[in-house]
Protein backbone atom coordinates (compact mmCIF):
# COMPACT_ATOMS: atom_id res chain seq x y z
CA UNK A 1 0.00 0.00 0.00
CA UNK A 2 1.38 3.40 -0.93
CA UNK A 3 1.68 6.38 1.40
CA UNK A 4 -0.95 8.25 -0.62
CA UNK A 5 -3.34 5.32 -0.22
CA UNK A 6 -2.78 5.25 3.54
CA UNK A 7 -3.34 9.01 3.77
CA UNK A 8 -6.66 8.71 1.91
CA UNK A 9 -7.66 5.74 4.05
CA UNK A 10 -6.89 7.77 7.20
CA UNK A 11 -8.98 10.67 5.87
CA UNK A 12 -11.98 8.38 5.50
CA UNK A 13 -11.56 7.03 9.02
CA UNK A 14 -11.07 10.54 10.44
CA UNK A 15 -14.25 11.64 8.69
CA UNK A 16 -16.33 9.21 10.75
CA UNK A 17 -14.31 9.31 13.98
CA UNK A 18 -16.28 12.03 15.77
CA UNK A 19 -19.44 11.89 17.90
CA UNK A 20 -21.53 14.33 15.85
CA UNK A 21 -20.57 12.64 12.59
CA UNK A 22 -21.47 9.23 14.04
CA UNK A 23 -24.87 10.66 15.03
CA UNK A 24 -25.37 11.95 11.49
CA UNK A 25 -24.44 8.57 9.99
CA UNK A 26 -26.82 6.81 12.34
CA UNK A 27 -29.62 9.15 11.27
CA UNK A 28 -28.81 8.58 7.59
CA UNK A 29 -29.01 4.78 7.97
CA UNK A 30 -32.65 4.98 6.91
CA UNK A 31 -31.90 7.00 3.79
CA UNK A 32 -31.49 10.50 2.48
CA UNK A 33 -32.28 13.45 4.75
CA UNK A 34 -32.46 17.20 4.36
CA UNK A 35 -30.11 19.33 6.45
CA UNK A 36 -33.28 20.91 7.85
CA UNK A 37 -34.15 17.49 9.34
CA UNK A 38 -30.66 16.50 10.46
CA UNK A 39 -29.63 19.32 12.76
CA UNK A 40 -32.77 19.29 14.96
CA UNK A 41 -32.75 15.47 15.09
CA UNK A 42 -29.25 15.38 16.57
CA UNK A 43 -29.63 18.51 18.70
CA UNK A 44 -26.86 20.57 17.08
CA UNK A 45 -26.66 24.00 15.49
CA UNK A 46 -27.21 24.07 11.73
CA UNK A 47 -23.83 25.66 11.02
CA UNK A 48 -22.04 22.96 13.02
CA UNK A 49 -23.95 20.15 11.31
CA UNK A 50 -23.31 21.68 7.88
CA UNK A 51 -19.58 21.76 8.58
CA UNK A 52 -19.60 18.06 9.54
CA UNK A 53 -21.72 17.14 6.50
CA UNK A 54 -19.37 19.00 4.17
CA UNK A 55 -16.36 17.29 5.69
CA UNK A 56 -17.88 13.82 5.21
CA UNK A 57 -19.00 14.69 1.68
CA UNK A 58 -15.48 15.83 0.76
CA UNK A 59 -14.07 12.57 2.18
CA UNK A 60 -16.39 10.63 -0.14
CA UNK A 61 -18.64 9.24 2.59
CA UNK A 62 -21.79 11.19 1.74
CA UNK A 63 -23.55 12.34 -1.40
CA UNK A 64 -25.25 15.70 -1.61
CA UNK A 65 -28.02 16.93 -3.85
CA UNK A 66 -29.92 20.17 -3.97
CA UNK A 67 -33.68 20.41 -4.50
CA UNK A 68 -34.71 24.05 -4.62
CA UNK A 69 -33.46 25.61 -1.40
CA UNK A 70 -33.07 22.28 0.40
CA UNK A 71 -29.86 20.25 0.50
CA UNK A 72 -30.15 16.50 0.97
CA UNK A 73 -27.43 14.12 2.13
CA UNK A 74 -27.18 10.35 1.93
CA UNK A 75 -24.53 7.76 2.67
CA UNK A 76 -22.53 7.17 -0.50
CA UNK A 77 -20.91 3.86 0.48
CA UNK A 78 -23.01 1.72 2.82
CA UNK A 79 -19.83 -0.11 3.84
CA UNK A 80 -19.18 2.89 6.10
CA UNK A 81 -22.01 1.59 8.29
CA UNK A 82 -20.19 -1.74 8.58
CA UNK A 83 -17.13 0.13 9.90
CA UNK A 84 -19.32 1.97 12.42
CA UNK A 85 -21.01 -1.28 13.45
CA UNK A 86 -17.67 -3.06 13.86
CA UNK A 87 -16.44 -0.22 16.08
CA UNK A 88 -19.60 -0.59 18.20
CA UNK A 89 -18.99 -4.34 18.50
CA UNK A 90 -15.38 -3.79 19.59
CA UNK A 91 -16.59 -1.21 22.11
CA UNK A 92 -19.11 -3.70 23.57
CA UNK A 93 -16.47 -6.41 23.90
CA UNK A 94 -13.99 -4.03 25.53
CA UNK A 95 -16.64 -2.72 27.92
CA UNK A 96 -17.46 -6.30 28.92
CA UNK A 97 -13.80 -7.18 29.36
CA UNK A 98 -13.16 -4.09 31.48
CA UNK A 99 -16.24 -4.82 33.55
CA UNK A 100 -14.98 -8.36 34.17
CA UNK A 101 -11.55 -7.00 35.20
CA UNK A 102 -13.14 -4.57 37.66
CA UNK A 103 -15.30 -7.32 39.17
CA UNK A 104 -12.19 -9.44 39.70
CA UNK A 105 -10.53 -6.72 41.78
Amino acid sequence: MTTATRVFQAEILKAIAQETRLSILDLLRDGERCVCEIFPAIGQEQSNVSRHLNMMQKAGILTRRKDGLKIFYAIKHLEVLAIVDLAAEIMKREAGRRHDLLRAV
